[in-house]
């Protein structure tokens, strides 16, 4: 029996809007997938300290605060500083089309905008694990 997705979902900074993360968590969670939801508020050392803790092959982080481009660098940098080279790291949220770009340069794998549907990012969670292949 193969082990189902882990996933953990953030929430980093300020936002305090969390309805649509709840609404991904329980779409993963109906398609089999083990999710973990981070709460509200989380510092991105928090984030990278729970992923790896709890073995997730996916941190999607949601935003919906503007802070991004500071955000995804910092846990970029604390994955490197643990030898973490296999998470696969997905944003969500609101964020400009020009932002989407450089989060994919920097090594976000998926940038899930806030109108794609529950269906889809479950879809695309489970080829981005399958690319990567077993760890």
């Amino acid at each position: 029996m193969t082990q189902p997705i882990r996933v953990l979902l953030a929430k980093v900074g300020l936002d305090g809007h969390d309805r649509g993360v709840r609404v991904v968590a329980r779409a993963l969670r109906d398609a089999g997938m083990d999710v973990i939801y981070s709460g509200l508020h989380r510092t991105p050392e928090e984030v990278v300290d729970a992923a790896v803790q709890e073995d997730v092959d996916i941190l999607g982080v949601s935003l919906l605060s503007g802070v991004q481009m500071t955000v995804f660098p910092k846990i970029f940098k604390l994955l490197d500083q643990k030898g973490v080279d296999d998470l696969i790291v997905v944003a969500g949220g609101v964020m400009p089309d020009e932002d989407v770009v450089e989060l994919k340069k920097m090594g976000v794998r998926e940038v899930l905008l806030q109108d794609v549907p529950p269906k889809t990012i479950v879809e695309t969670l489970t080829r981005l694990v399958d690319e990567r292949g077993a760890r």
